[in-house]
């Protein structure tokens, strides 16, 4: 009975494999789309006839884990590119300089949207003084499955002042975005700084997502400067970024799974959950670990959270960010 368990575990293990390596020459960008059907085609076909017929099975085995490390290798030296003919709202790179507490971000976006394709690309610079730096908020936006959403980090400083960062994919004017796509190697990791006038109401009034934001307060303990650790950690990944391209990747480095790198070093208890990768359940995730207001039950401040309607209303509004933070709980600061 084990003998036969072990076998079904490692004939879904190989299929498993089969099937990844099939879809990353599939997605590998060769010199062409046939060519890189045909190849994953044979790559299936090959290693199923390779399992199926070689014997001694042992030989089978070990000859596919051979050949799948090599198509391992081969896809793990795949290089991310800087240089290609990116879509408008991704093509200039933020990055950030330093000089004591003052940090100049630069080209931060913030787009005249007339619909969600039709915008005029605008970037202007800030400096902002991290010893005025008061709040961390996520924003929690679904855009189709209530299971899976984006999340949006912003810094709120002294004076109503808010940076928002969202971790996202960087795309040719030619591509449009696949989950499955994410997973191989099609998308650079992008980082898009952002005014919340421009990446928030793209989201509630362009796009018709329905957005959350959620206040982020540290556990008890925490070190007073956590936020400042956090913010300096991303910029110092955003400036990285803006010299080494990286790939996203719809698994390990996504917009939650990122969030998670750069505040886990500095939190006080560091936790991992499945909720971070079905992160339709982000805020509950949040709730249960205290780390977003407690003074109301969650289906409630969920409710109070929701944002689209202040959002419609107040536009593009120079004071778009305070409107929407309007009677969310935990927003009194």
């Amino acid at each position: 009975m084990l003998r036969l368990i072990a076998r079904v575990l490692l004939g879904i293990v190989l299929l498993g494999m089969i099937l990844w390596g099939a879809l990353a020459i599939y997605y590998s960008n060769l010199s062409s789309a046939s060519l890189c059907t045909l190849l994953s085609y044979a790559f299936a076909g090959g290693s199923a006839i390779l399992l199926l017929f070689l014997r001694p099975r042992r030989r089978a085995v070990l000859s596919f884990f051979v050949v799948f490390a090599v198509l391992v290798l081969w896809w793990l030296s795949i290089p991310p590119s800087q240089d290609q003919d990116w879509q408008p709202d991704v093509a200039v790179l933020p990055y950030a300089t330093f000089a004591g507490d003052l940090v100049t971000i630069h080209n931060i976006r913030d787009n005249d949207y007339r619909s969600e394709t039709d915008y005029t690309p605008r970037y202007y610079d800030r400096t902002v003084d991290l010893s005025k730096l008061r709040t961390m908020d996520m924003f929690i936006s679904f855009w189709g499955s209530p299971y899976i959403a984006h999340t949006i980090m912003s810094f709120g400083f002294e004076g109503g002042d808010y940076v928002a960062v969202s971790i996202e994919t960087r795309k040719t004017k030619d591509e449009e975005y696949s989950a499955i796509k994410g997973f191989f190697k099609q998308y650079e990791l992008f980082y898009v700084v952002s005014d919340e006038r421009d990446v928030v109401r793209l989201r509630t009034n362009y796009r018709g997502e329905g957005v959350y934001v959620y206040r982020l307060r540290g556990a008890p303990g925490s070190p007073p400067d956590l936020q400042r650790k956090i913010f300096l950690d991303y910029f110092k990944y955003i400036n990285y970024l803006h010299e080494h391209p990286v790939w996203y990747n719809a698994f390990s480095h996504n917009c939650t799974t990122a969030i998670r790198t750069h505040v886990a070093p500095y939190a006080l208890r560091s936790w991992w959950s499945w909720k971070i990768l079905v992160n339709g359940y982000l805020d509950k995730l949040l709730y249960d670990k205290k780390a977003i207001d407690q003074s109301l039950p969650l289906a409630e401040l969920k409710a109070r959270s929701h944002i689209n309607e202040r959002a419609k209303a107040a536009n593009d509004a120079p004071d778009f960010s305070k409107k929407i933070r309007a009677g969310v709980p935990g927003m009194e600061k």
